[in-house]
């Protein structure tokens, strides 16, 4: 398939540039992929469609704030790095801007000398490998002086950065949020346990990679980023208690999509895990676990709207959106929501 297959018009004013007032009050679009039913429903109405046996599996990775604003220690030039992943020990990469101001040897000082980045490397696609130093709990740090990593849609200040985490979010290290469980309250998740809904949790750290284009013209030439994940032993026995007893298995997220069909079945089980994966699920997959997936709206030619056309069909997939633009529903990472089942 082309690249070009995965466009669609999108009005600007329809680009989500704030969360909604109440989580769950947003829109949800249901569709039945097998007969591509479409149905316009708000979150709330979610439990509609759960049914007692069935386990959703949502992601609780923790957004740093990983945008950090400093100065070159010798000449006090501007510099800001954006904090992509960890490569062991203090070392990051990161995105460095000016790149002229981190050349390997340039040290680098974050709010007011609490840390400091000594550039190591410039990496193949211009990334920088840097080493911190610091006194006391990195992520302390960060949360102190950091600024959280909106995607370049969003032109809106952001007034509570909490907003931009999953009201479950407990493992930091993602550049991203995974928006599709920002729609979810204490409120509405203690419902759908009581319902007899199992929920269980992978950790997949989102990279900024889940918003760089596609840039080649067939879908299958493009290489896609690596992102690091975890899935526990608990989740894996939910999983397959699930499955033992005729329940589905509801992936929320492309996150936790992802991880889930990672790790696959091994002698039909879904096996405890963890590791780095660089899957790229597109038309033409054949999924191993999940049953169901709720998700937001992604952008055009992206690769999470390939994922979402290979569990949905790309008939479904398509009308979906053309149905979703012309009613109005909010994109992207504030935007609504989808549910297939």
């Amino acid at each position: 398939m082309k690249t070009s297959d995965f466009f669609y018009e999108l009005p600007q004013e329809l680009i989500a540039q704030e969360p909604a007032e109440v989580r769950d009050h947003s829109r949800l679009l249901v569709m039945n992929r097998g007969t591509g039913r479409l149905e316009d429903r708000i979150f709330t109405e979610l439990k509609d469609y759960l049914k007692p046996g069935d386990c959703l599996i949502l992601n609780d990775s923790r957004v740093l704030p990983a945008r950090l604003y400093g100065s070159k220690k010798d000449t006090g030039a501007s510099v800001e790095l954006l904090l992509l992943s960890p490569k062991g020990g203090n070392r990051w990469e990161v995105l460095a801007g000016p790149g002229r101001r981190a050349k390997p040897g340039n040290i680098l000082i974050f709010g007011g000398g609490i840390l400091e980045a000594e550039v190591l490397d410039i990496l193949e696609d211009g990334n920088r490998l840097v080493e911190f130093r610091f006194d006391g709990n990195f992520y302390n740090i960060l949360e102190k002086i950091g600024e959280m990593p909106l995607p370049h849609y969003i032109t809106k200040k952001l007034d509570d950065a909490e907003r931009y985490q999953t009201v479950y979010s407990r493992e930091p290290g993602s550049a991203a949020a995974p928006t599709a469980g920002l729609h979810f309250t204490p409120g509405l998740l203690d419902e759908i346990r009581g319902m007899g809904v199992d929920i269980g949790f992978v950790t997949l750290h989102v990279g900024l990679g889940t918003f760089r284009p596609v840039k080649v013209k067939n879908i299958e030439d493009h290489r896609m980023h690596s992102e690091h994940y975890e899935l526990p032993f608990e989740t894996a026995e939910l999983m397959n208690k699930t499955r033992a007893r005729g329940g589905r298995i509801i992936a929320v997220g492309t996150t936790s999509c992802r991880t889930i069909e990672s790790v696959g079945l091994c002698e039909g089980k879904v096996q405890p895990s963890d590791g780095w994966t660089s899957i790229f699920i597109y038309p033409g997959y054949k999924f191993q676990v999940i049953d169901g997936l709720l998700t937001n709206f992604h952008l055009p030619e992206s690769t999470l709207i390939m994922l979402v056309a290979a569990f949905a069909g790309y008939e479904h997939t398509m009308e979906a959106y053309r149905h979703a633009v012309n009613q109005r529903y909010r994109f992207f990472s504030f935007g609504d929501a989808m549910l297939i089942l």
